[in-house]
């Protein structure tokens, strides 16, 4: 802590944090514990937290992150979309083909900045907003792959027609990024990706993470 910043601050963001690593939600003692400060102050700082709807107690004391997150949740993708746009158009205009960086909306995939390239004579039209089952399509089998072996590099995911006929995709999930689960790929007509575009795709991938860190 510096003179510039505010400790009550402070404690009020890492009790947050600490309520968005546990599924189970914590006790007053547990939180007092965790923070190095007494219960009173815990109270205080659930209170505040509980007035925005930030922080939620359910009948048997404990705390858990409030449905108040999720208007502040709505402006991340903006600033996401926003950081990955330079590695998406190198992607898009390297490739030739239409690149796209999908995050994790619940159980579904869903596409949050897309780039077309400028170049070519056709590409496949993919916008922004497009939802499918993370279990299909190369976006979602990345995060998939990723959540499968969580303290190593799964590469990259290829797939042909599972989302529109004809179209084949490249993906390589985000790593390492805190609080994001995503992946960056292509998306292209062809009956197989070119061997050159998953190291290209999982180098954009690399890319936007380094930018959301």
């Amino acid at each position: 802590m510096t003179a510039e910043t505010s400790q009550t601050l402070d404690r009020g963001l890492r009790v947050l944090k600490l309520l968005a690593d546990t599924d189970h939600g914590l006790t007053v003692t547990e939180l007092s514990t965790k923070l190095g400060v007494n219960r009173t102050v815990v109270y205080r700082l659930l209170a505040t937290l509980e007035q925005h709807a930030l922080v939620r107690r359910d009948l048997g004391g404990r705390a858990r992150v409030g449905l108040g997150v999720l208007g502040l949740g709505r402006q991340v993708h903006p600033l996401v979309r926003e950081a990955a746009l330079p590695a998406l158009r190198s992607l898009a205009e390297d490739i030739g083909a239409t690149a796209h960086l999908t995050l994790v909306d619940g159980a579904e995939a869903l596409a949050v900045a897309v780039v077309e390239p400028t170049w070519t004579d056709y590409h496949v039209a993919y916008r922004a907003g497009f939802r499918h089952p993370l279990d299909r399509g190369a976006a979602g089998k990345a995060i998939l792959a990723a959540r499968a072996k969580p303290t190593g590099d799964p590469g990259y995911t290829l797939t042909h027609g599972e989302l529109e006929a004809g179209a084949s995709g490249a993906a390589a999930p985000l790593l390492g990024v805190t609080g994001v689960e995503g992946s960056v790929g292509v998306v292209m007509l062809a009956d197989a990706v070119p061997e050159r575009v998953g190291a290209r795709v999982v180098e954009a991938a690399r890319e936007v993470a380094e930018a959301l860190r």
